[in-house]
């Protein structure tokens, strides 16, 4: 993914919480824009706090970006202002809280249960990373301009079996 990184340590946390504001520079949301298949995004900021939790940590906080995508109806160029939050927990590799996949069992998942925590590569968190993974998953796949509307009505045509039969034998016949 993107040059953008932000990296705290775990062992930094053994102080306590760290509150950090990510904000790109313009280059840099050249090249987010770009690898997210966005037409420009103009401004993208967020604050973020990291606590400890358990062995690993707890992410919190908000972002907001203003993006421009391409309408899947017009194809035209449209602005847009997101804003969401950020609620996840990290975990180093090995870490007993894990969520642990043996091959070849199954996991069953419970739709209303808190998602298991991430496991991270080392004992780093990128935070710019999961501050634009939380972008990505909050960018509309379908982009509608805001009062477009999908209207397609196909062109009915009424005919009967009979009428379709005498067009392949032809008229004078």
């Amino acid at each position: 993914m993107s040059d953008w990184k932000h990296v705290i340590r775990l062992a930094d946390l053994a102080r306590g919480s760290v509150s950090v504001r990510l904000e790109p520079d313009a280059e840099t949301l050249g090249k987010l824009a770009k690898e997210l298949n966005l037409e420009a995004l103009l401004a993208f900021s967020g604050k973020l706090t990291v606590r400890p939790w358990l062995d690993g940590a707890e992410i919190l906080g908000r972002y907001s970006a203003r993006v421009v995508q391409i309408c899947g109806v017009t194809l035209d160029p449209f602005e847009e202002e997101l804003e969401g939050e950020i609620a996840l927990q990290v975990v180093p590799p090995g870490s007993p809280h894990a969520l642990i996949e043996s091959e070849g069992s199954e996991i069953s998942l419970d739709l209303d249960a808190p998602d298991p925590p991430d496991v991270l590569e080392s004992e780093e968190i990128d935070l710019a990373h999961y501050l634009v993974e939380q972008l990505v998953l909050d960018l509309d796949p379908f982009p509608r301009k805001p009062g477009v509307a999908f209207d397609y009505t196909p062109a009915v045509t009424e005919e009967s079996p009979f009428a379709v039969l005498k067009t392949l034998k032809g008229d004078g016949e």
